[in-house]
C-alpha cells in the first residue's frame, strides 16, 4: 500500500533506531517537541519512546484543536445550542469535551438540544439547506489544515442564499503557538521547559508550507523538522533534529516532501484570506491569551458570523482544577504527573479535553503507555 507500509516497516525502523544510537552525544540531552497530536498519537502507539536512547526526549505539545480550545468556547456552543430552533452542527470529538461543571455538548443533546454530529462543513451546508425554518450554526474548529473548507462553506452559504447558516469560528494559527511557547516563562526564564527543536505539524504545512516555520529557526535558534505521521516520519524526524543540534545549525527541514511545498496551497492559502482575518487575541487553553493566534470571518462575511448574528459573549472559564491538561499541553507536565489520570479521568469519562481526542496527549499515554516503565524525563523536577 502506498505510503503507508513504507513508513511501519520494522527493518527499516531498526536502521532508523541504529542510526539515532550512533550520533547523539552521550554527553548531551536532546529535547524535542512534538506540537501536533497526531505525531503524540504515534509515538505513544508505535513504542517510539523505547527505541530512543536514554537522553533523548519527547515532550508534548499543544496537540489537537480539540485539546486547546478553552472552556468558554464550549461554554457558548452550549448556550447556542439551547436556542429554540436551532441546530449546531460539530464534529464528534467536541460533543464530549466537559466544562468544569461536567456539562457537554453531548449531555445537552442528551436533554433535548438539537445537536448532530457531521464528518465535514459541507454536511452543515445541506442540513442547513434541509432546514429552512431553523437556524443552524456549524461549530468550527482546527488548525490551519480544516480553515479552508470552512471558508468553503461560507462561500457557498452566501452562494444558495442560505440565510438560516452561520458559522462559530475557533480557527487557531500553528506559527502564533508555537512562538507564544518559546517566549513562556517556563521556557525562557523559569527553565522549566527545556526546547532544542519542534517536529512541526505535516497536515498544517500542506496548506501554509515550510516558510513559516523559518522566523523560529532565525530568531530562536530552534531547529523545526515537519514530518509527516506514520512512525517512521517521526522517527527520522527526530534523527534529523539530532544531526542539526550536533552539527550546529537551527534551520528548518522538510521531512515530508512527499505532501509539504516551501510555500505551501497557494489556493488554499488565498481563499483563506478572503473570508478571515486576524483576530488580535484568542485564548487557548493551557497557554492564555496568545496575540494574533486565529481568525475570524471579516465584515464582508458577517452575515454567517454565529459571534455577531446571535451576540455570543466572550466567556473565560477556568479549567476543573484537579485536572492538569493545561500545563500538560505547555510542556510542562506529562499525563501521568495528573492525579486523576487513569482514575477519575478515562477516556470513556473524561475530566479534561486532553483525554476526549485520540491525538490528545492523555488520552495518547492511556491508550498505549501507561503500562510502559517510565525512562524518559522531559521536565525538571519542580
Amino acid at each position: 500500500m502506498k505510503y503507508i507500509d513504507e513508513f511501519r516497516d520494522g527493518a527499516l525502523a531498526q536502521k532508523i533506531t541504529a542510526s539515532i544510537a550512533a550520533e547523539v552525544n552521550s554527553q548531551h540531552d536532546y529535547h524535542f517537541m512534538e506540537f501536533c497530536g497526531g505525531h503524540t498519537h504515534a509515538i505513544s502507539r508505535y513504542g517510539i519512546v523505547d527505541l530512543l536512547p536514554n537522553n533523548v526526549h519527547m515532550i508534548h505539545g499543544p496537540g489537537c484543536p480539540v485539546c486547546i480550545l478553552p472552556i468558554g468556547r464550549v461554554e457558548n456552543a452550549i448556550q447556542l445550542a439551547q436556542t429554540p430552533q436551532l441546530i449546531l452542527c460539530s464534529y464528534g470529538d467536541m460533543l464530549r469535551i466537559p466544562t468544569a461543571s461536567g456539562m457537554s455538548l453531548l449531555k445537552a443533546k442528551a436533554q433535548g438540544a438539537d445537536i448532530r454530529m457531521i464528518h465535514s462543513s459541507a454536511d452543515a451546508i445541506k442540513i442547513a439547506q434541509e432546514n429552512p425554518r431553523h437556524q443552524v450554526v456549524f461549530f468550527a474548529i482546527g488548525f490551519e489544515t480544516t480553515t479552508p473548507p470552512t471558508a468553503v462553506a461560507i462561500k457557498q452559504a452566501r452562494t444558495l442564499e442560505l440565510s438560516n447558516f452561520s458559522v462559530f469560528c475557533n480557527h487557531v494559527l500553528t506559527p502564533s503557538a508555537i512562538s507564544h511557547i518559546l517566549q513562556s516563562p517556563e521556557v525562557r526564564q523559569l527553565d522549566l521547559v527545556r526546547l532544542d527543536g519542534f517536529i512541526g505539524p505535516a497536515h498544517v504545512s500542506t496548506v501554509i508550507g515550510s516558510r513559516p516555520y523559518e522566523y523560529f529557526a532565525e530568531e530562536f535558534q530552534k531547529p523545526v523538522v515537519i514530518a509527516g505521521f506514520e512512525p517512521l516520519d517521526v522517527m527520522q524526524a527526530i534523527l534529523m533534529l539530532i544531526r542539526q543540534l550536533n552539527q550546529g545549525r537551527a534551520e528548518v527541514e522538510n521531512e515530508f516532501t512527499r505532501a509539504v511545498l516551501p510555500n505551501g496551497n497557494i489556493k488554499a492559502q488565498m481563499l483563506v484570506a478572503e473570508v478571515f482575518e486576524l483576530r488580535r487575541t484568542f485564548e487557548w487553553r493551557g497557554l492564555g491569551l496568545v496575540p494574533y493566534s486565529a481568525l475570524k470571518i471579516k465584515s464582508a462575511y458577517a452575515d454567517f458570523d454565529a459571534e455577531q448574528r446571535f451576540q455570543m459573549p466572550a466567556l473565560s472559564i477556568a479549567d476543573n482544577k484537579a485536572c492538569e491538561c493545561g500545563a500538560i499541553l505547555r510542556g510542562v507536565k506529562k499525563p501521568q504527573d495528573c492525579k486523576i489520570f487513569g482514575t477519575v479521568c478515562t477516556p470513556e469519562n473524561p475530566i479534561g479535553s486532553c483525554m476526549v481526542s485520540s491525538e490528545g496527549a492523555c488520552a495518547a499515554h492511556y491508550s498505549y503507555g501507561r503500562f510502559r516503565a517510565e525512562k524518559h524525563v522531559t521536565t525538571k523536577e519542580h
